[in-house]
This record gives C-alpha cells, structure tokens and sequence, in this order.
C-alpha cells in the first residue's frame, strides 16, 4: 500500500511538472518548502492559516495550499493553481479556504513586489496582537519588523471583499503586519525573505510574551537605534535577504522530508 500511495506521488508530481514552466516549478518547490518549515517550527495551526505565491511570469495567477491537508503533506505538485477570485485555473482534487485568500488576493493585487504572502496564526503572534501596544522594542528580534510594520484592526472572519480596501491601506509599502486580534503576515518578492520576516517577526514575539510572564519592569530599546536597523540588517545578511538562510533550510528538510519537492 505505501508503495502504491509512493507511486500515485510520484506520478502525480510527474505530471505537473511536466505541464508547467521551469520557474513555476521551482516556485512550487520553494512554496512547499515554505509550508514544511511552518510545520516544522510548529507554527501550523492544523489545516488554517496560508501561504500565497505569485505564478512567476503572470499577473493574475497564485499558489495557494489545498484546503484539508496538514502543511506537512503540501508538496510541490498538490499546491492549487487559482486566479484573482480564488477560482481553480489548472486541474485539481483540492478547494482552497475562500477566507485564507481574501486577504493574500488583496495583497498581492496592491503590491505589485508582494510575490509571496505569508499569514499565520500562532499563539504568540496572536497574543501580542491582542495587546493595544502590540509589538514593543524589547528585542533586537523586534527592531527588524518594528522598522517596517502595519497594523490592521479585526473585523470578523475574512469573507468580507469589502474588507480588502482597508487592509492593503492599512499594509502600504510595509512587509511586516499585525492583525489585531487574528495573526501575523508578512509579505515579500521572495518566497525565502517572507519565511525570513515571519521567522523574525515570530520569534520578537514569543520574546515578548516570555519577557511580559516574568512580571518585572522591562526595558525598551531606544528609539535611535531602531533608526538604523535597516541599514545594519543588509550587512548583516551581507544584502542577500532571506537567502542568506534559505538554502540551508532547504538542506535541512531534504535531509528529514524531501517529499515536499514532489
């Protein structure tokens, strides 16, 4: 039986790749690892929360994960392939969560730079977005989003369309947000800088929330130096971004699960 499902894998991955262009493919590739690695620091939230990717070379075509499957089953070739309207433009078993894409289509229809939206909903991330402060410069993990980021109040469930206008008006030209009440999101050119963002963003916040549990008075960083921190986050990163790390997070997971690339 497992060779059988193996077999249905390969065949099935065979079969995408061989109908799509190289650089979808490796978008494909690029996206599944982005959700195996989600899966893997335990940020997944069962089958909620998503990861959205441009199809390269097009204006109105996404990748978007199957509604129903764990992040650690998305591979390259059962990702979705769907237009502005969440509508199912390449063949697929899969649905998608009309409530994930209202707020990535309204993303990546605003920015034009916005290849890869990332969104999720981890305990910290949620329980700082809850706070009216939301995120306090208490880290030197904090100072990269707190240089770049938005906010946007809750307003229910995202099934609203309406909704869309006073989100991408709340985002602008930031990469990181808060949405207050709900989540995180990060949004990039590249599918490893959104990780890379989220990761960062991710980790000030579980920094915050462990700081804030000790009861103590805590210490905020001036502003003067949040001032630079773009500027010394390019030397840091040597002006790669997200690939900086990206291809040794890519080893990791060939060395556990290389099923991600199928």
């Amino acid at each position: 039986m497992q060779n059988d499902m193996t077999n249905d894998l390969n065949n099935s991955a065979a079969t995408v790749k061989d109908n799509v262009s190289a650089a979808e493919w490796q978008m494909r590739v690029d996206l599944a690892a982005c959700y195996r690695l989600i899966a893997m620091y335990g940020w997944d939230d069962l089958v909620f929360t998503h990861i959205s990717a441009r199809v390269p070379d097009t204006e109105d075509e996404f990748l978007i994960n199957p509604y129903g499957l764990f992040f650690e089953e998305i591979t390259a070739s059962n990702l979705v392939k769907v237009n502005q309207a969440g509508e199912k433009v390449a063949p697929s078993k899969y649905d998608i969560n009309p409530a994930g894409f209202t707020i990535h289509s309204a993303v990546h229809n605003a920015r034009d730079d916005a290849h890869c939206v990332l969104h999720l909903n981890t305990s910290d991330g949620v329980a700082v977005s809850a706070q009216t402060e939301g995120l306090l410069p208490l880290s030197q993990q904090s100072l990269f989003p707190l240089s770049n980021l938005a906010y946007h109040d809750y307003e229910g469930v995202a099934l609203n369309p309406d909704e869309k206008a006073r989100l991408v008006a709340d985002l602008g030209d930031a990469n990181f947000m808060i949405l207050r009440n709900h989540g995180l999101l990060t949004c990039a050119s590249t599918v490893a800088d959104a990780f890379l963002f989220m990761y960062i963003m991710q980790r000030a916040c579980e920094v915050q929330i462990k700081a804030q549990s000790g009861g103590g008075n805590l210490t905020h960083i001036p502003p003067q130096i949040l001032a630079g921190i773009q500027a010394a986050s390019k030397e840091v990163t040597r002006g790669a971004g997200g690939d900086i790390a990206w291809p040794a997070l890519l080893r990791k997971l060939r060395r556990t699960d290389p099923s991600f690339a199928e």
